[in-house]
């Protein structure tokens, strides 16, 4: 049996991939970080820009994805969580 991420986890992957470039990536970095299709990616990006956690930026004609306040909070929050479903062998 294929086991399939949680949005909760893809939303976490992408904030994570994020974080690891210093708050600011370009899409291609955070398709491949986060393991997601393209279309799949656009509309995950798309859920994270309308709920505050990123930010869209174009820079020099190339297109970013920033982290927010907001995001870095909630991917604090989700790290914690993370690590107590772990402890008890659950997944995300």
């Amino acid at each position: 049996m294929i086991d399939r991420r949680s949005k909760v986890a893809i939303f976490g992957d992408i904030l994570r991939t994020i974080e690891k470039r210093n708050g600011k990536a370009k899409p291609t970095h955070i398709l491949y970080g986060a393991n997601l299709s393209h279309d799949r990616l656009k509309m995950h990006l798309e859920s994270l820009i309308s709920q505050g956690f990123i930010e869209k930026m174009s820079e020099n004609g190339q297109t970013f994805y920033v982290l927010t306040d907001k995001g870095k909070e909630f991917l604090s929050g989700f790290n914690k969580m993370e690590r107590y479903f772990d402890a008890f062998g659950v997944q995300i």
